[in-house]
């Protein structure tokens, strides 16, 4: 494309192409229109030329009254200003599209016009030659900016958008009468008017109600939706009057207009207003337009999309009032109407008046599809109701319903989310047996399935399925696979899986990069960590924090913390900024090291973006196993409560460094409304009960049941033991039955511990009734447990009890050790004595 000088003549060709509307030239490029028009009355033609690229930007143009003569006359100045304009300004690959192609195929019309162009050194018959020219039935429209655009006492004005001052200052004389004029009769040149449009506001010309009113117009008969959204936005867009007018004053105008026109005349515009605002985020008022138009309804799609994002932005009781005041309206929904409407039950939890939906839309005559179908099933599943989501898909599929694939992969992501794989697995090979193939999305939430289980050989092998079925794989799978062989210890099959999938030409992406980079770490092999993030770049995948993180937190686990350091810098060169994870990653590499000053020095640092209280309990744990408790203490001495975590930190701080007192004395004063976390709880109770303090660890205990934070069996394993070590048996027998009542299922720690409890307390009889009542409830008791009642048994002299329990013991396979060979050997001494 070319505005460039050349020697030679221009080589633009011609063509015949009758078009109602402007048609852009390829990118490579530019388009003349030229024509003429005849005004008898005033014994005067004008004639226009315009020049645009692909995109229909004003670059260049001219306008010229000549004297009639003729329209002939008219049509070859026409051709004449045109060769002089292409010749002039060097253009090459030029398209012309005129009002009269057959003055360039006529030899009269080809003579006359050479005539007209000898006093400019011209030939007409070049242009012919070497134009490619295109009919333009519409072209008379670009002269009538003549009258406008020309200064009344010159006979010619050139239009230089981009070079020409002049073309400003004329866009500014104009006055909106002028304006609206102008675009009325550009109306069948839509991209033409837009341009003419734009490039006055980019010349300072305001427009008003009015001028956007006549471009609504247009863009609205041609269907031009986008370019409307364009314009209407700018309105909605605008503030503190920037335009003079705002939305509701364009509404009033569109409203008039509709009234005075008819209902089908700006349709377009109300329902365009109505999606554009609600994309904005601004709900109300899009309710507001929707029930204000007066005459007629926005089309359905219109309600449509508004109840859709109100569900998706959680408004589903507005969704819900939509739909029923459309119906009060007498608006027929559609089919995707009745499946937003069973979404927005489902997402309340109405299943069941989503259910009735589809009675409703028998009545109407509305036949479900498979969607809407696949989104009561996924209703159903998202609560918890897999099981009969499933049975519903059964009984409709027996009803020769249109299920597709969906709604088995809703119903596969639903046994998934409850952790009933096999469940899943049979669903998918139901799915083969109905003769429909699960695709990447059902085998993917499978095998996602697998690797959260931590069953690493049945996610392998469920892809290995899929490959050979030939399936095709995808970067998330495959990182699922790797994220959970690395979590499970085998961060070298991690890494053997990783190449094999590269060397397949399999796409990864980020994420997988960033596990195979962990692998890598976890092995200690860091220059093959390094070499994956280079790697990376030269893939054009750009590595984010999360890629440097990684790295870093490998060589702090090697102890080479200035090549952390180093990274640590490289990445801020690369302009990414740390976030939490980068700098707790950093303050556990320097307190594991030792380095208590640098420690707090990068706290200080990263006092502006307000630490976590992970933060402080990484330097605590730190500093307690790398330095001393001392320094620990005086470190958390120095911690300014900020805000109420700061508390759970301390907390926290205090029990990692064994300062039971410390931590409960700032429990115990905790300010109003101050949450503590549950692990700081368990931390601070663990604590207590190996210290014997059960006052104070049942305070703690008391205080996450208030909150709502329900122990374990482990929280209550660790209370019971408590009690049975100070010898309040009574209080661990009580907390024993409020476990149960709570639905904890006691574990063998649980009972070994009151069992032993009993027997110190002489209470053989209870200790049996627990060894007996652990049995029955598939609890099989270990060599401690053994151990514990064979001493009860001894203590009382119950030699022949301690036999027989030593006989069961041997006869299940349970190895005595050295701690039940020492209380056999002291009890068989104490009986030969007796």
């Amino acid at each position: 494309m070319g505005s460039r000088m050349v020697s030679s003549p221009p080589t633009t060709t011609i063509d015949s192409l009758a078009t109602n509307s402007w048609v852009p030239p390829a990118s490579d490029q530019l388009k003349l229109n030229c024509d003429g028009a005849v005004k008898h009355h005033q014994q005067q033609s004008v004639i226009g030329i315009v020049i645009r690229n692909e995109r229909g930007i004003l670059l260049n143009g001219k306008t010229m009254q000549i004297p009639t003569v003729s329209s002939l006359y008219a049509e070859a100045v026409v051709v004449r200003e045109t060769t002089v304009m292409v010749q002039v300004l060097g253009l090459n690959k030029t398209i012309v599209e005129s009002g009269n192609a057959d003055l360039y195929n006529d030899k009269i019309g080809n003579s006359f016009a050479e005539e007209i162009a000898r006093d400019r050194s011209v030939s007409c018959r070049k242009l012919v030659q070497h134009s490619q020219f295109v009919g333009f039935n519409c072209a008379s429209s670009l002269a009538r900016l003549a009258p406008y655009l020309s200064d009344s006492s010159s006979d010619e004005n050139t239009l230089h958008i981009q070079k020409n001052a002049s073309v400003a200052e004329q866009f500014s004389e104009l006055n909106t009468h002028q304006v609206i004029q102008i675009l009325n009769d550009l109306r069948k040149e839509p991209s033409l008017a837009l341009s003419f449009f734009s490039q006055l506001k980019k010349h300072g010309f305001k427009h008003d109600v009015g001028t956007y009113m006549a471009i609504i117009r247009i863009l609205c008969s041609w269907g031009m939706d986008r370019r409307l959204d364009s314009i209407l936005f700018e309105v909605i867009g605008s503030k503190n009057g920037h335009l003079g007018f705002d939305i509701a004053d364009l509404f009033e105008a569109l409203e008039k207009e509709h009234l005075a026109e008819g209902p089908n005349s700006l349709v377009k515009a109300f329902d365009a207003l109505v999606k554009l605002h609600v994309s904005a985020g601004m709900f109300y008022e899009a309710i507001d337009i929707l029930f204000r138009t007066r005459g007629f309804l926005p089309h359905i799609l219109t309600f449509n999309f508004l109840m859709n994002r109100l569900v998706e932005h959680g408004k589903v009781d507005m969704a819900v009032s939509i739909y029923k005041q459309l119906k009060r309206l007498g608006l027929s929904p559609n089919v995707y109407t009745y499946v937003i409407l069973i979404k927005a039950y489902c997402r309340k939890g109405s299943l069941e008046e989503a259910f009735e939906v589809f009675e409703e839309m028998t009545k109407a005559g509305v036949a479900p599809s498979a969607f809407t179908y696949t989104t009561f099933i996924e209703g159903l599943c998202s609560y918890g109701m897999t099981i009969l989501g499933y049975e519903m898909l059964l009984e409709w599929r027996g009803e020769n319903a249109p299920i597709d694939m969906f709604a088995y992969a809703v119903v596969i992501r639903g046994f998934v989310r409850e952790k009933k794989l096999k469940e899943a697995k049979d669903v998918l090979l139901d799915m083969e047996d109905q003769g429909l193939v699960p695709d990447a999305y059902c085998y993917g939430a499978l095998i996602q399935g697998y690797c959260e289980s931590g069953s690493t050989a049945r996610a392998l092998d469920a892809h290995q399925e899929m490959a050979a079925k030939g399936i095709k794989t995808n970067c998330m799978i495959l990182s699922s696979i790797l994220q959970c062989l690395c979590q499970m210890g085998l961060a070298s099959e991690a890494v053997d899986h990783f190449q094999k999938f590269k060397d397949l030409g399999i796409f990864l992406d980020g994420v997988t990069y960033n596990t195979a980079i962990d692998s890598f770490c976890k092995l200690g092999r860091m220059e093959e960590a390094v070499r994956l993030l280079d790697e990376m770049k030269g893939q054009k995948i750009v590595p984010d924090v999360v890629h440097y993180t990684t790295l870093m937190n490998g060589y702090c686990n090697q102890w080479k913390l200035p090549d952390a350091l180093n990274l640590f810098e490289n990445m801020k060169d690369e302009g990414l900024k740390p976030d939490f994870v980068t700098f707790n990653v950093l303050a556990s590499g320097f307190s594991r090291n030792g380095l208590a000053q640098k420690t707090i020095n990068l706290l200080d640092h990263m006092m502006a973006q307000r630490p976590d209280p992970i933060t402080y309990n990484i330097i605590i744990e730190g500093l307690c196993i790398r330095v001393t408790v001392e320094e620990a203490k005086m470190f958390l001495s120095c911690l300014e409560v900020r805000r109420l975590d700061d508390y759970a930190a301390k907390i926290n701080g205090y029990s990692e460094a064994n300062s039971t007192k410390e931590a409960f004395e700032l429990f115990d004063r905790r300010q109003q409304g101050v949450l503590v976390r549950k692990t700081s709880c368990l931390k601070l109770l663990s604590n207590l009960c190996m210290e014997g303090d059960m006052g104070k660890a049942r305070q703690v205990f008391d205080y996450m049941i208030q909150r709502g934070l329900t122990p374990d069996v482990v929280t209550y394993t660790r209370m019971l033991k408590g009690y049975c070590h100070v010898r309040c048996l009574q209080e661990a027998c009580g907390l024993f039955r409020d476990m149960k009542a709570r639905c904890i299922e006691p574990d063998v720690i649980c009972y070994t511990a009151l069992i032993d409890s009993h027997c110190k307390s002489d209470n053989l009889q209870d200790a049996e009734g627990l060894f007996n009542e652990m049995i029955d409830r598939g609890l099989e008791p270990d060599i401690v447990t053994y151990t514990v009642l064979l001493c009860g048994y001894f203590r009382q002299g119950y030699v022949d009890r301690a036999v027989i329990l030593f006989d069961e013991m041997s006869s299940k396979g349970i190895e005595p050790d050295s701690y039940f060979k020492s209380a056999l050997q002291c009890g068989i001494l104490k009986a030969n004595k007796v």
